[in-house]
């Protein structure tokens, strides 16, 4: 969506990225690696692209391949087991083979700029690894912040003030550019900035915390921020800068930010295993979301999105899609796309 508002649809781009799903897609706690996957293909010694037809290894799982299949661009695996050395080594073949006219780092919400002991802060790794690794670089890179506060870890007024020129505003119709692809990618922060785009406005409440995220007209909007700046701000990115191994990145992380979000996961994937599954029934759901409707009533929101919904109904990861449809098919009136929109209840009610 920002390469065809800020280059063009004609104009073809590489996006490295992770393939870190989440526990929701993938079972298997933190990033996965070209091991991980059959089908890859090697764009350099170090960056392998991933087509259509590539395959994660069950048990992982990956939206990539996907995500391959429906957006005209090219996308590379974002591998951070060799630590943020390792990146910067796959980041700089990349820069070599293709020689591309521009490099941005975006991040959306703006955790990338965290210091590391802000108490809302829940997954900084990723953010760090990336920022360590592209202030390594001897070629200039753009760091861009879209939609400020949409991850629910920094707010927008802590961003606001540094935060750098407005580079663009989202609208409705930059929207419709990955339309099709918000149907069933579970990305909350880009459903909301999506949302903002298309005018929703409210407070949205997302992950399985339930945190409460503002709608504003900031949302849709995309800064550019000093590149040094950020890494002068960012304690961990800092501190992770000559590490060989995610290994290494945890510990900093634990150091820096008393945690480390794979111990999360690893956390929560043991306690997923030990729940009972519960089957996916109208009768049942239906039910439930109207007592979760109430309570999200209660606590002011007006939105959520189907990752949270699937986590507050004790729903598992592979049961998100069928609970969309499900609802959709059901209450079509509250799918204020991509997000559901919880309305008041009837007067008879």
């Amino acid at each position: 969506m920002l390469h065809a508002a800020l280059y063009g649809d004609e104009d073809r781009a590489v996006i490295l990225t992770y393939a870190w799903d989440r526990l929701l897609i993938d079972p298997v706690p933190g990033p996965r690696g070209p091991e991980d996957f059959t089908g890859l293909t090697a764009l350099t010694p170090a960056v392998w692209s991933v087509p259509a037809s590539a395959t994660p290894i069950t048990p992982s799982g990956s939206t990539l391949p996907r995500l391959a299949a429906e957006l005209p661009h090219t996308l590379a695996l974002l591998d951070p087991h060799q630590g943020a050395k390792g990146v910067v080594r796959q980041l700089e073949e990349l820069i070599n083979q293709l020689a591309p006219a521009s490099i941005d780092l975006l991040d959306i919400g703006g955790d990338i700029l965290a210091q590391g002991d802000e108490p809302t802060l829940r997954s900084p790794v990723a953010d760090a690894i990336a920022l360590a690794a592209t202030c390594q670089l001897s070629a200039p890179v753009r760091l861009l912040v879209a939609g400020p506060g949409l991850d629910g870890e920094l707010s927008a007024d802590d961003l606001r003030p540094l935060l750098g020129p407005l580079v663009h505003t989202f609208t409705a119709k930059d929207a419709e550019t990955i339309a099709t692809v918000l149907e069933w990618h579970p990305s909350e922060a880009t459903a909301m900035l999506t949302a903002t785009a298309r005018g929703v406005r409210g407070t949205c409440e997302v992950r399985d915390a339930g945190l409460p995220v503002p709608l504003t007209e900031e949302g849709p909007r995309v800064h550019e921020v000093d590149l040094d700046d950020a890494l002068s701000r960012n304690n961990l990115a800092r501190a992770i800068t000559a590490t060989t191994s995610l290994d290494e990145v945890e510990a900093h992380s634990r150091e820096v930010c008393g945690f480390s979000e794979i111990d999360y996961e690893r956390n929560k994937a043991t306690w997923l295993k030990a729940q009972p599954p519960v089957t996916l029934d109208a009768a049942i759901v239906l039910p439930r979301l109207d007592a979760f409707e109430a309570e999200a009533r209660s606590r002011g929101v007006t939105h959520t999105t189907f990752r949270r919904l699937t986590e507050a109904l004790n729903l598992n990861g592979s049961q998100r899609d069928p609970l969309r449809r499900l609802l959709i098919n059901s209450r079509p009136e509250q799918h204020d796309t991509p997000l559901w929109r919880i309305t008041a209840p009837d007067a008879t009610d």
